[in-house]
């Protein structure tokens, strides 16, 4: 008997999650207007990926940390993985990726990088803000990612949205060996992520 209320229980809530979770992954492509600019807001395609590669070049003085491959597999997980590209006039300007663990309830920012001519226009705080968004959906505890030790201006960004230092990784980037301090925003604690007053979607 017990095991079939299990069943019964899982069939039931385990479906209603699931469409809660494919709810809260798909992201349909729309307009933005961020500090009175416009822009196109969409899930990255594999052909983003050449353009998304190209922007961490600009932004890691010519070294992209990831490659093709390592983008594409991420991609491929529609079921775990949320992958956006922030465009204007069909150039690709920012991106932003997340992995959403239903075991730890974590969603852990795997990768966000703007190109250095539009940074500070506000692209990388509407992003995470949607990504806080979607753990919150998911009624997830934390989100989670690392930063460079040396990116103070990323660090005043992330600190500005309540995310905390839990730590260190010693030597944790690739080549150069820096180290890369954890944040956690603790969505248990702090408040509703909020779009900043200029960022306004538009369906």
């Amino acid at each position: 008997m017990l095991k079939k209320f299990k069943i019964w229980y899982k069939n039931v809530f385990g479906s209603r999650r699931e469409i809660v979770r494919e709810e809260a992954l798909g992201v349909k492509n729309h307009q933005v207007t961020i500090h009175d600019v416009t822009y196109f807001v969409a899930k990255a395609l594999f052909t983003d990926i050449p353009e998304m590669i190209e922007i961490e070049r600009a932004v890691y003085a010519g070294k992209a940390p990831w490659d093709s491959t390592a983008f594409a597999n991420e991609l491929r997980r529609e079921k775990d993985r949320l992958y956006l590209v922030i465009r204007k006039n069909d150039r690709l300007l920012a991106f932003i990726g997340s992995t959403f663990d239903e075991r730890t309830r974590d969603a852990h920012i795997t990768n966000i990088a703007v190109l250095p001519d539009y940074q500070d226009r506000g692209l990388g705080r509407f992003l995470l803000n949607i990504m806080i968004k979607k753990a919150q959906q998911l009624n997830y505890k934390t989100v989670s990612l690392e930063v460079r030790v040396s990116n103070e201006q990323a660090q005043h960004l992330y600190k500005d949205l309540d995310f905390q230092q839990t730590g260190v990784k010693r030597g944790y980037y690739f080549g150069d060996h820096e180290d890369a301090a954890d944040m956690v925003l603790n969505l248990e604690a702090a408040p509703a992520a909020q779009e900043t007053q200029e960022a306004q979607a538009h369906n």
